[in-house]
């Protein structure tokens, strides 16, 4: 014992020693083995995308004999991040009986022969320049519905959808409509130098030449209120308000008439595939912010070799003091308004939205 008053002397505690019995390994997210073999489905079916709603796809085989045939699928979690649209051509599995309360599995994208993309803004340094939306896939023809009168052509909207057509690979095809109040000659007289289709509709018109342009094709039909596109549906497809009300009950009850959906054309001819018409409702106009600006170009052919002699890296504005442009239209080689049309396209991309431009992406209200 030592004396008293003298501190206690402590020796520091021994460290204690660990073995493999005090190894905890945290366990991963996931402790099931990766592998990168899917199951290769092959008893799926084949089939067609034609709604889209919060999740849910109506899809319906394309050798099928009516919409009420539409089988309900949910993506498989084997897509990952890849998007189901309007149009897509899927592989099926799991319970494909069209039944009430029936879910099936989409496990499959086929390879999209085009795209058709749209973003909310023209300026890609925006938001909603940025944000790039598919509009429907393996589209054939671009439908562009226009009024002749009530209301008048908006010829930058039909700008807008060729630029938007061309870039996407699809054909476009002008529809006139209410051809019983005015003529067609100024608005062709602006596409002359295009050779563009056309199909002149009015309230009583035989609908067979537009019938035999949407033939054995997917077509998506856009265009402004006011211009007909709806009664042109229900001209085309009489079942089109059933067989609407048919896919909407898809989804959790939203009414597709705000969103695309794909109808088959009636059998009007003993053979040959009548085609498919996608109605666009939500879509009254196309941002091209998606579109780069040599791509801006393409949507006006009869502009192109124009530019042949223009001095490289020119940006065929009214500020390129060397742009061929000017002198091209002024020698009678293409029309001073589509020149107009395209340099608006150019500086709506820049964020320079012109006054007559916001007038063609903002339509007055009409049924």
């Amino acid at each position: 014992m030592g004396r008293p008053g003298d501190r206690e002397l402590k020796l520091p505690a021994r460290k204690r020693e660990y073995d493999e019995d005090d190894v905890r390994v945290r366990p991963g997210r996931s402790s099931r083995p990766r592998t990168r073999t899917r199951p290769k489905h092959e008893d799926a079916v084949s089939a067609l995308v034609i709604t889209v709603d919060r999740g849910r796809y109506g899809c319906v085989r394309e050798e099928a004999e009516s919409e009420d045939e539409v089988i309900t699928a949910m993506r498989a979690r084997e897509l990952g991040r890849k998007s189901v649209v309007v149009g897509d051509r899927v592989a099926l599995v799991g319970d494909v009986s069209a039944a009430p309360g029936a879910l099936a599995r989409i496990v499959r994208i086929s390879e999209r022969t085009s795209v058709l993309r749209r973003t909310a803004d023209d300026d890609d340094t925006t938001p909603e320049g940025r944000l790039e939306r598919v509009v429907v896939a393996n589209a054939d023809q671009l439908v562009i519905v226009s009024a002749l009168a009530d209301p008048p052509p908006r010829t930058g909207f039909i700008d807008r959808c060729l630029v938007a057509a061309y870039d996407a690979g699809v054909e476009p095809l002008l529809c006139l409509t209410k051809a019983d109040l005015a003529g067609p000659a100024p608005v062709l007289d602006y596409y002359a130098e295009l050779d563009l289709p056309y199909v002149l509709v009015g309230p009583d018109s035989d609908l067979s030449e537009l019938r035999e342009h949407l033939a054995d094709r997917i077509s998506v039909l856009v265009g402004h209120s006011g211009v007909g596109k709806s009664t042109l549906v229900n001209r085309l497809v009489p079942d089109a308000l059933r067989a609407v009300g048919v896919v909407s009950a898809v989804g959790k009850g939203r009414h597709t008439s705000t969103s695309a959906v794909a109808l088959r054309l009636p059998r009007v001819r003993k053979k040959g595939d009548p085609g498919w018409i996608i109605d666009t409702p939500g879509i009254r106009s196309f941002g091209l912010a998606h579109v780069s600006a040599e791509s801006l170009l393409h949507g006006f052919p009869d502009l192109v070799e124009g530019t042949v002699d223009c001095p490289p890296n020119c940006g065929h504005t009214a500020a390129d003091v060397d742009c061929t442009l000017d002198a091209w239209v002024a020698d009678g080689k293409a029309d001073q308004r589509r020149l107009a049309s395209y340099r608006r396209l150019l500086s709506s991309r820049a964020g320079e939205l012109d006054v007559r431009d916001q007038a063609e992406r903002d339509p007055a209200p009409g049924g």
